[in-house]
């Protein structure tokens, strides 16, 4: 048996990512921000929720299939947007596209990523969604509608809740920066971590391949994380400018990181066809709600004119079938796939679908449905 064979659940793909990442490497993908109270939160908030099983029903074949943004996927849900996948494994962002297009689901490419999103959409033809910031360069945003149009991606997500950088202490303690910088504090971390090195050493290129052309910052040397979010963001960006996006796109368009009926009704008024509801992982604002918890006021208040995705928090099949049934559309998953990432490029992405895909169906024919279409709030209760 492989050793990624021998994970067994998205729990063993985080501890396999902490044996073979350094440090700072690790726990850029597994922490949050302050306290964390709202990182926890993401996924303790689906353990308020029982599945209310119906029995004797036809479940010889479970479908699991959605048609969302446009796409129809094999899975209810998708990879999200992550930066910076060069840090976690030499294989970077085409792994993770290849991996989800074997699944038959979407991958969403990072503005931050360290490929190109022509190289990306060059490595598979299954879906493709492009994130986007709104950078102080805003000929660049420009630039990435056009750029993604030339190289078919599917649909547009603009995230919201980054109009500076979340307080990530974790960050700070273990020292990351990008590009790697290998310190006397850190040294034995890095090591350790012999095969993460090793391909350090063969190609050391971390570049943010979409807007290095433009906005070089790293190029004057290693710098952290927050101090690149906080010197390249802008901070002016309003609905109006949403608006002008969306018009400039005129496909399929997320807006991600919304999580009140406030904003999710305007978001509806500039014409986004959906909405990543989202806190950032809790890597931003702590102290806010789960996504989970958000769904159903929102569905009540913008009834079907929008997508709902539900972003953060995801670790279980049985997460998925809550999400669902609560009204979402669809959810999306990040730091699972990046632990798979982690572990092994390619084949660990490959194997952390394989097992939310596999408790998903197993625990859609346990609750009695043999299409996810068929999930609503009868097959829950609240923990009481």
């Amino acid at each position: 048996m492989s050793a990624l064979n021998k994970c067994h659940n998205v729990a063993d793909l985080r501890l396999r990512a902490k044996r073979r990442l350094p440090a700072p490497m690790f726990h850029y993908i597994d922490g949050g921000a302050d306290d964390e109270w709202t990182l926890r939160r993401n996924t303790s908030a689906f353990d308020e929720y029982q599945l209310v099983p119906n029995y004797l029903r036809n479940i010889e074949h479970v479908d699991l299939g959605v048609n969302v943004l446009g796409a129809q996927l094999d899975l209810p849900f998708f990879l999200a947007p992550t930066g910076m996948s060069r840090l976690f494994n030499h294989e970077k962002e085409p792994a993770a596209c290849r991996a989800a297009h074997k699944y038959g689901t979407l991958y969403s490419l990072s503005t931050l990523a360290t490929t190109s999103l022509e190289d990306v959409a060059a490595c598979s033809e299954g879906p493709r969604m492009f994130q986007i910031y709104i950078l102080k360069d805003r000929e660049l945003t420009r630039e990435f509608v056009q750029r993604c149009k030339a190289a078919s991606y599917n649909a547009l997500c603009l995230t919201v809740d980054t109009p500076l950088a979340g307080n990530r202490e974790r960050d700070l303690y273990n020292g990351m920066t990008m590009p790697p910088k290998i310190t006397p504090r850190n040294f034995f971390s890095y090591g350790t971590s012999l095969h993460w090195l090793f391909h350090l050493l063969r190609d050391p290129d971390f570049k943010l391949a979409n807007v290095a052309h433009r906005v070089d910052a790293l190029g004057k040397g290693a710098m952290g994380l927050i101090d690149y979010v906080n010197s390249q963001f802008d901070r002016t960006v309003t609905w109006d400018d949403v608006a002008w996006l969306v018009d400039q796109w005129d496909g399929p368009f997320v807006i991600k990181g919304l999580q009140s009926v406030a904003d999710v009704r305007r978001a509806n008024e500039v014409g986004a066809s959906a909405v990543m509801v989202s806190n950032h992982g809790g890597r931003q604002l702590d102290g806010v709600p789960a996504p989970v918890d958000c769904i159903p006021a929102l569905r009540d208040a913008i009834g079907n004119d929008l997508e709902l995705i539900v972003d953060g928090g995801i670790r279980r099949g049985t997460h998925i079938i809550k999400a669902l049934a609560l009204g979402a559309n669809a959810c999306s998953i990040g730091r699972p796939y990046l632990y798979g990432l982690a572990s092994g490029g390619q084949a660990g992405v490959e194997r952390a679908l394989e097992l939310l895909q596999g408790e998903l169906a197993r625990s859609m024919a346990l609750l009695g449905c043999a299409s996810v279409k068929e999930l609503d709030s009868d097959h829950l209760a609240r923990v009481r």
